[in-house]
Order: C-alpha cells, then sequence, then structure tokens
C-alpha cells in the first residue's frame, strides 16, 4: 500500500497561530477566555479546556482582568465595541486573511454597492464579515442566489474556506442580477492550495481519507469535493474510525486533513492506516 499525503492538509497558519497564541495565553496567565471554541475540532478543545481556556457565552461571563481571546474567525463589531468599552483585556487572534476580508467588504459598500457575502449561514467568519457593513446579503447557494432582486451595483466577497466551484456557480447567477458588479475572490490561498491538492489526489488514489471534525465547514466541503471525484472517499475525526474494509485490495491511499486538524491527529490517522498493511510507502503529495 501505497500512502500520498497532501503537503498542505491541516492547520493553516492562521489557525496554528491562533491555537499557539491561547496555549501560550493560558499558561502565562493561568486561564484565558472565549467567546466559542476557538477552532471545529473537538479533541483541540478538549487539549485546551486541560490548560485552562474556558468557553463563554457572553462577555459579562469574563471575570475582570482575566484574558479574552478573539479567535481566527474574526469577531463581530458590536462585540469588539462593548468589549473594548468594558476596558477588557483582548487577545486578538483573528486571521490576518480574514481581516482583509474585513477590509475588502468596507471597500466594496463605500463604493455604494449592495453587498453580498458568499458563505455559511451561522458561521461565526461570516458573522464577523457581515458586521462589517450594513445589511449584507448572505447567499450559501445557487437557489439563493437565484431568489435575489435585481440591483444596480452589487460587492461580492466570500467566506474564506468556500469552494471556488460554488462561488463561482452562484455569481453566475448575480451576473444576471446585477447591471455593475464588482467581485473580490477571498478564498484564501491556503484553503485554495489544499483544494487543489485534494482534487489531484482523489483523482490518482483507490481511497481517500479526510481527516477533520463534522463540525468544521472546510472539512466537510474537502469530503464532498473528494466524492466528486472518488466514491471511496472517507471523513473520519481519528483513527478509531477508520475500517479496514475501506482498504481492501487498495494500493494507493491519500490523505490530507481539514484547516483545525491538528498534525497530531494527522500522524495517529497514518499509524492506524499503515497497520492495516504490512507492506507500505509513504509520500508527500504537492
Amino acid at each position: 500500500m501505497k500512502l500520498l499525503i497532501a503537503k498542505d492538509s491541516g492547520y493553516c497558519f492562521g489557525v496554528r497561530d491562533a491555537v499557539n497564541l491561547a496555549y501560550k495565553t493560558a499558561q502565562e496567565s493561568g486561564d484565558v477566555y472565549m467567546l466559542g471554541n476557538i477552532v471545529h475540532n473537538e479533541n483541540v478543545v478538549k487539549d485546551l479546556k486541560n490548560v485552562g481556556a474556558k468557553v463563554v457565552r457572553k462577555l459579562d461571563d469574563v471575570p475582570e482582568g482575566k484574558p479574552l481571546l478573539f479567535r481566527a474567525h474574526g469577531t463581530a463589531t458590536n462585540v469588539w465595541d462593548k468589549a473594548k468599552q468594558k476596558g477588557m483585556n483582548i487577545i486578538d487572534a483573528t486571521c490576518p486573511l480574514v481581516k482583509e476580508i474585513h477590509d475588502e467588504v468596507k471597500s466594496l459598500e463605500a463604493e455604494g454597492r449592495r453587498i453580498i457575502i458568499i458563505g455559511d449561514h451561522g458561521h461565526d467568519e461570516v458573522i464577523g464579515i457581515a458586521s462589517q457593513v450594513k445589511d449584507p446579503k448572505i447567499v450559501s447557494s445557487v437557489e439563493e442566489a437565484q431568489n435575489l432582486r435585481k440591483m444596480k451595483k452589487a460587492g461580492i466577497v466570500s467566506q474564506s474556506t468556500q469552494t471556488i466551484e460554488n462561488v463561482q456557480s452562484i455569481i453566475n447567477i448575480i451576473m444576471t442580477k446585477s447591471f455593475d458588479l464588482r467581485f473580490v475572490n477571498t478564498i484564501c490561498f491556503p484553503t485554495k492550495r489544499n483544494q487543489t491538492q485534494l482534487k489531484s489526489l482523489s483523482e490518482i488514489t483507490d481511497v481517500m481519507v479526510i481527516i477533520g471534525s463534522f463540525t468544521s465547514a472546510n472539512s466537510k466541503r474537502l469530503h464532498q469535493l473528494a466524492l466528486e471525484r472518488n466514491k471511496k472517499s472517507y471523513q473520519v475525526t481519528c483513527g478509531e474510525e477508520l475500517q479496514t474494509i475501506w482498504f481492501e485490495n487498495a494500493e494507493i491511499v491519500g490523505i490530507t486533513a481539514g484547516a483545525s486538524t491538528p498534525d497530531s491527529t494527522i500522524k495517529e490517522v497514518i499509524q492506524k492506516i499503515k497497520s492495516f498493511s504490512d507492506l507500505h510507502e509513504e509520500e508527500i503529495y504537492a
């Protein structure tokens, strides 16, 4: 059995920096507070809890003087404003690429455009982007795009982890509804790179394994992209979820992971797959 491991699988730099900052803050301060889980990965959340990271539902739940970490996904402006008014000890772990989306969407609004955000309803990142402007429209699918009214000027950005296929299909619809449309491609480069590697891997492997939480939109999108190219594509959160039957007669197995999957989990899954065969090669796929 040959294992092909996507070179850029797992943590993107924004998530890695945020998680490392949470560990560092907890170790230095004894604890750190967050409005929601830092990443969509149960194992990382559990590990952080063990070193003093605490998840709260509202700002008033954070003890006075204790550090409050704003996550990589970005935070709504009203939460930022309230935290500043309260004089809270804010640790900003917002991904720089998410901050760029905030800047882009504000620029589009300044041009007098109706703002459309292509992304998942209720996702933390999308909520943060939407808070930067007045009355944005969030569109997650072609069907929702078809229901939009015609508009003279439109400005479009996307959630950083969207697939280019979904974004393109939605824009194709909006183009028929707007006379003056400007789109800024805000899918982040780690996402583009990971998706590109996954597509190629899925087409040359007998089995494709995607490692990531089922609460992670990024990981679920990778799984969907893989399934479109290889029916024997499986998503797991850890090695224990692997099934030996998946790998029967498989000569080449591809492995990738979502942006919120730590290196330790990837290594654990790889070791488990290796245990299914006496003979194996391992290669990094770029």
